[in-house]
């Protein structure tokens, strides 16, 4: 059993992203055919590159406003679907693929400031994830980012 849980954008996001077009910035949100894997940030399922629409937009993963705060593009679906449901372990289809997904996870305390930070690699990334939440008590939640573009992925917090 993990001790931790994967946390996608919400959905309640992305349908307001969907409905309304414009992100949380005011910034419209720009439809295209996919031309990278991804991922979809609700799903955590990646695109299949010159077939699925996908949606971009910029968002903020941080509940507090202070100089970590950072918003980036992300991707979703164009089309509504399912979250990313076996919470308890990091999408397969992402950790399968580490050519497409290179990862990074970064660590926050509960005052939101960055105290952890390692690149994935060739780790396992489920494995590593248990290791830095039991060898970094300072660490109150992760992100996994894209190791080269820097972009949010996903949460993963503590269970």
């Amino acid at each position: 059993m993990s001790h931790f849980q994967i946390v996608p954008l919400p959905a309640e996001t992305a349908r307001r992203i969907r409905a309304t077009r414009q992100d949380d910035f005011g910034n419209p949100v720009v439809e295209q055919v996919a031309t990278g894997y991804g991922p979809c940030r609700v799903s955590l399922k990646p695109f299949t590159p010159q077939r699925d629409q996908r949606l971009l937009f910029s968002y903020s993963p941080f509940r507090q406003a202070n100089a970590f705060n950072q918003n980036g593009p992300v991707f979703i679906f164009a089309e509504d679907g399912a979250p990313y449901a076996d919470t308890r372990r990091f999408p397969p289809e992402i950790k399968a693929d580490q050519v497409n997904f290179p990862l990074s996870l970064v660590g926050y305390s509960t005052d939101q400031r960055m105290v952890f930070t390692q690149l994935v690699g060739e780790a396992d990334v489920d494995e590593l994830i248990e290791q830095v939440l039991r060898d970094h008590p300072e660490v109150a939640y992760l992100h996994a980012r894209n190791a080269e573009a820097s972009c949010f992925i996903c949460a993963i917090e503590r269970c």
